[in-house]
C-alpha cells in the first residue's frame, strides 16, 4: 500500500493524473448511459448500442491508461511499441463487448453482476497489454500480490458497476453506476502502476516500431477528444431518446388509464413493473403498494386479509413457469361477486403481462342468449330445441329396464278463446296453463312448449306406461277446470297423446311422431282425453293426410254440393224450408259421408271455402224456389270467426238475388261459446241485414238458456238426441216440453231433428214442436229433387 502511495504522490504529475480521470469520468457517464439505452432496446438496435458502448468504455479505459502514463514521471524516456498499443485498444472493446452482452442481456442480478465482472476484466487485460507496449531502458518487473489486487479491484468495482446500473435508469442508479465504473478503472490503473519495479539499464534500446511520447499524447488527445464527441453525441441520443419515451409514456399512461381492461406488467421473476388503475380496482388493490412488489407478497397479504383462499406460492410458480415457457393463459376468476377474465401473455426477454377483463355482463348476456334460444319466451318453459336435447339425454341415462313417456299435449278450442278474447288475454292463458303443466308433473319430468296451443312432457320411470295413463288423466282435469283471466271465465280442454320408449321408438324424432299420431286420435275420439300410440295410427295419419290432398283438388274439380232436407210445419203439414247439407261425390270412393271430411275440413281451415260455396250455392238455388220457401245454412265455428262472413253473405244474396228472410244460418252453441262482444256484433249485423239466426244442437252446450239471453234466436233446433227417445223415456218429453214451452214463451220457433216415424212426430205435435225435419219426410238430395219433395212432403227414405 505504500509503495502504490509512492508511486501515486511522488512518481506522476497531479495535472494530468486529473485529466486522466475526467476522461474516465466522461467515459463512463457515457458508457452506462449508452448501457441503459441497449436494455432498453431488442432485436438488432440492442446490438448496435452494445456496440457503441463497448467502443465509448474501451476507449474511455485505454485513454484514461495512456494518459495516466503521460503523467508517469520514471516513464518519461520511454516510447510506445504501436501494434501492442493497437492490441491493448482491441482487448479493451473486445472484452468490454462481452461484458455488456452479458449484462444487457438479461434480468438476474447474478449474471447481470458477471457481465460487470468481465468489464472489469477487461480493464486488466487493456492495462496489462499496455504495459507491454511500453519500452524504455530499463528492465520492467512486477509486484505479484500488488498485480492480484489491483486485478481484483477492477473486477469488483466493475461487477457493483453494473449490478448497480441494472437496477433501473433513474438518476442515483445511473450516477452510482457511473463512478463506481470510474474507480474500477482508476482504482485498478494506479495500483497497478503500484506493482511496476523499473531497474535501469542503458544497454536496452528502444525499437523503431515504437511511437514517441509526444506523438503518444497526440493520440491520447485524439482519443479524449472522440470519446467527448462520442458521448456528446450518445447524451444528444439519449436525451432525444428519453423525451420521446416521455412523450410516450404520457401516451401509454393515458392509454392505460383509460383502458377498460386492467394491466399489470410482470418481470420474469414475478416482480410488478407496470400496472394501471383499473387494475387494481377490479381486483381490490386500490389501497396496497404495488409496483416493485412481487405478487406472491401481494397475494400473501390478501390471504391474511381473506381476500384469497388457495396456496398462492403454487398459484405464484405456476405463473412464472407459463411465461418462462411461452404459455399464454386464460382464466375465469371471481371478485368481489364479478366474474373476471385474466389472460396471462410472456413478452419477449422474459416476464409477463396480464390483461383483466370484467365479463359478468357479458356472461349474463351470453347465459340469457343460451336461455332464449331454448326456452319459450312467454311461458319461460323449455321450447322444441331444448326439449329435444333433453328428450335425447333422457334416451341416453334411461337404464335397460327403464320404460321413457312422451306426451304431446294440444289444447282444445285455444284458438276459439285467442280469436274472440285477443292474444293478451290467450297469451296469459298459456301462461297459466305452463304454470298448471309444471305444477302437477314430476321433480323430475320435463314440460315444453313446442309452439302455438302445443306442448310436451318427457317422463322416465320404472313402469311409465301406468305412470303416464295416470299422469295423462291428472292433466286432463288440471288443464279443463276454469280459469279466471282478466275478468273472464275460461273453460278450454286438452287432449293427449302418449309413446313409450323403447316399444314406440328409440329416438326422439320417432317418439314425438308417434306421440302426435296418438294425439290425433285423441282429437277424433272427442277431445278432451288421451289416447296412448298404438300400430297402425301412421296408416291412418297417412290416409288422413291423403284425404286432405283428395279435399283440395276435389274443391278444384268441383266435386262438392249441396243436398237438401226438407223441414215441415207440424201444424199445416207443408215443408216451409230446405236445410242444405254438404255432400262429396268422389270420382272413386263415391258419396263420401260428412262424418269423414267436415272435422278435417274444421282443423285444416277448408271449412271457411266449403262453407262459402255451400252458402252460394244454396243461395242460388233458393232463388229458383217458391217465394215461401226458405234455406238454412249451417256456419261452422271457424267459418263464423272468418272477418269476411258478412261480406261473403251479403255477396251470396246478391249475386243470387235471394231475398234475405229467406236465408236462415245455422251456429252451434260453440259459436257463442266465445261469448264475446265481437260474436255478438257479427249476429247482430246478420239480424240487421235481415237474416234469421237459428240456434242448433240446443240442449247439448254448456249454458243454452243464457245463451237465449244473450241473442234474440229467431228458431232454436232440438237435437236428435233427445227425438230419438222420445217413445222410450219420459225425461226425453219433459226436455221436449219445457224447450217447445220456452219457445212459446220467447216467441221462437222449435225445430225437432232427426224425426224417424210417425210416432215421433205425433208426440212432437202434442207437446206444441212448430217444426219437424227428418228421414220421416226425406234424406237430403240434390237440388234438382226439391221439386218433388215439394209435391210429395212425407217422400220416406229408401231402405
Amino acid at each position: 500500500m505504500h509503495q502504490i502511495l509512492i508511486c501515486l504522490t511522488e512518481q506522476h504529475d497531479w495535472r494530468l493524473v486529473a485529466l486522466g480521470g475526467a476522461v474516465c469520468l466522461l467515459a463512463s457517464a457515457a458508457a452506462i448511459s449508452l448501457f441503459h439505452r441497449a436494455r432498453a432496446a431488442r432485436g438488432g438496435a440492442r446490438l448496435v448500442w452494445i456496440t457503441l458502448d463497448a467502443i465509448v468504455a474501451g476507449c474511455g479505459i485505454w485513454a484514461t491508461h495512456f494518459i495516466a502514463m503521460q503523467a508517469y514521471g520514471p516513464g518519461a524516456g520511454g516510447a510506445y511499441n504501436i501494434p501492442v498499443t493497437v492490441l491493448s485498444l482491441i482487448f479493451a472493446i473486445s472484452v468490454t463487448f462481452i461484458g455488456l452482452s452479458i449484462s444487457v442481456s438479461t434480468t438476474r442480478r447474478v449474471l447481470i453482476a458477471a457481465g460487470g465482472a468481465v468489464v472489469g476484466g477487461g480493464v486488466a487485460a487493456m492495462h496489462y497489454t499496455g504495459m507491454m507496449a511500453f519500452e524504455i531502458p530499463a528492465h520492467v518487473g512486477w509486484t505479484a500480490g500488488t498485480v492480484t489486487v489491483s486485478i481484483l479491484l477492477g473486477i469488483v468495482f466493475g461487477s457493483c458497476a453494473l449490478f448497480v446500473a441494472g437496477r433501473g435508469d433513474g438518476l442515483p442508479n445511473a450516477l452510482g453506476a457511473t463512478v463506481l465504473l470510474t474507480v474500477a478503472i482508476v482504482s485498478h490503473h494506479f495500483t497497478a502502476m503500484g506493482a511496476l519495479e523499473l531497474t535501469p539499464d542503458p544497454a536496452l534500446v528502444v525499437s523503431g516500431l515504437s511511437i514517441p511520447p509526444a506523438s503518444m499524447s497526440f493520440l491520447t488527445a485524439g482519443a479524449a477528444v472522440a470519446i467527448i464527441a462520442i458521448a456528446l453525441v450518445a447524451a444528444l441520443l439519449d436525451r432525444r431518446a428519453k423525451g420521446e419515451l416521455g412523450r410516450q409514456q404520457i401516451v401509454l399512461d393515458t392509454a392505460l388509464e383509460n383502458m377498460s381492461q386492467g394491466l399489470c406488467m410482470f418481470d420474469a421473476e414475478g416482480k410488478i413493473i407496470l400496472f394501471n388503475e383499473r387494475y387494481a380496482q377490479m381486483l381490490g388493490r386500490t389501497g396496497m403498494s404495488l409496483t416493485g412488489r412481487f405478487l406472491v407478497d401481494v397475494i400473501r397479504e390478501e390471504q391474511a386479509r381473506g381476500q384469497w383462499t388457495g396456496d398462492a406460492d403454487e398459484f405464484f410458480a405456476r405463473l412464472v413457469a407459463d411465461a418462462r415457457e411461452g404459455r399464454t393463459t386464460t382464466d375465469v376468476v371471481t371478485k368481489f361477486d364479478r366474474s373476471i377474465r385474466v389472460v396471462n401473455q410472456p413478452m419477449q426477454g422474459g416476464g409477463w403481462v396480464a390483461t383483466f377483463e370484467d365479463i359478468t355482463e357479458w356472461l349474463e348476456a351470453q347465459a340469457k342468449i343460451s336461455h332464449m334460444a331454448r326456452h319459450d319466451a312467454l311461458t319461460n318453459l323449455p321450447n322444441r330445441v331444448l326439449f329435444h336435447e333433453q328428450l335425447e339425454q333422457g334416451l341416453r341415462r334411461a337404464e335397460t329396464n327403464d320404460q321413457l313417456a312422451v306426451l304431446c299435449l294440444d289444447l282444445d278450442h285455444f284458438k276459439d278463446i285467442n280469436d274472440s278474447l285477443g292474444h293478451p288475454i290467450g297469451d296469459a292463458l298459456l301462461k297459466e296453463v305452463g304454470r298448471r303443466l309444471k305444477a302437477t308433473v314430476g321433480e323430475h319430468d320435463t314440460v315444453a312448449r313446442l309452439g302455438g296451443d302445443e306442448f310436451a312432457v318427457v317422463k322416465v320411470g320404472r313402469s311409465e306406461e301406468a305412470a303416464a295413463r295416470a299422469m295423462a288423466g291428472r292433466l286432463v282435469e288440471v288443464i279443463s277446470a276454469p280459469y279466471e283471466i282478466d275478468g273472464h271465465q275460461i273453460v278450454i280442454g286438452v287432449s293427449i297423446g302418449i309413446s313409450l320408449s323403447p316399444q314406440d321408438g328409440v329416438n326422439p324424432d320417432e317418439l314425438l311422431k308417434n306421440a302426435d299420431l296418438a294425439l290425433y286420435r285423441a282429437k277424433a275420439d272427442g277431445r278432451g282425453t288421451y289416447r296412448f300410440f298404438e300400430t297402425g295410427m301412421d296408416a291412418r295419419a297417412q290416409a288422413r293426410r291423403l284425404l286432405e290432398m283428395d279435399m283440395r283438388a276435389a274443391l278444384q274439380r268441383n266435386e262438392f254440393q249441396p243436398y237438401y232436407q226438407p223441414i215441415r210445419d207440424v201444424v199445416s203439414d207443408r215443408v216451409v224450408a230446405f236445410e242444405a247439407l254438404l255432400r262429396w261425390k268422389h270420382p272413386e270412393r263415391g258419396l263420401i259421408s260428412p262424418l269423414n271430411f267436415i272435422p278435417l275440413a274444421e282443423e285444416t281451415g277448408l271449412i271457411v271455402q266449403l262453407g262459402e260455396l255451400v252458402l252460394r250455392r244454396a243461395c242460388a238455388d233458393a232463388a229458383a224456389w217458391p217465394d215461401d220457401i226458405g234455406v238454412a245454412v249451417n256456419l261452422s265455428p271457424v267459418q263464423f270467426r272468418n272477418p269476411n262472413l258478412i261480406a261473403s253473405v251479403t255477396e251470396a244474396l246478391e249475386q243470387s238475388g235471394l231475398a234475405s228472410g229467406r236465408l236462415e244460418l245455422e251456429i252451434t252453441e260453440s259459436v257463442l261459446l266465445q261469448n264475446s262482444e265481437a260474436t255478438l256484433t257479427t249476429l247482430h249485423e246478420l239480424r240487421a241485414m235481415g237474416v234469421r239466426i237459428s240456434l242448433d244442437d240446443f240442449g247439448t252446450g254448456y249454458s243454452s238458456l243464457s245463451y237465449l239471453r244473450s241473442f234474440p234466436f229467431d228458431k232454436i233446433k232440438i237435437d236428435r238426441s233427445f227425438v230419438s227417445e222420445l217413445a222410450t223415456r219420459e225425461d226425453s218429453i219433459a226436455i221436449i216440453r219445457a224447450v217447445t214451452g220456452l219457445g212459446r214463451s220467447l216467441g221462437i220457433v222449435t225445430t225437432a231433428e232427426g224425426v224417424e216415424n210417425a210416432t215421433q212426430l205425433e208426440l212432437l205435435r202434442r207437446e206444441g214442436c212448430t217444426q219437424a225435419q227428418g228421414f220421416l219426410f226425406s234424406q237430403p238430395r240434390p237440388a234438382s229433387d226439391v221439386a218433388m219433395m215439394l209435391e210429395r212432403p212425407q217422400l220416406r227414405a229408401a231402405g
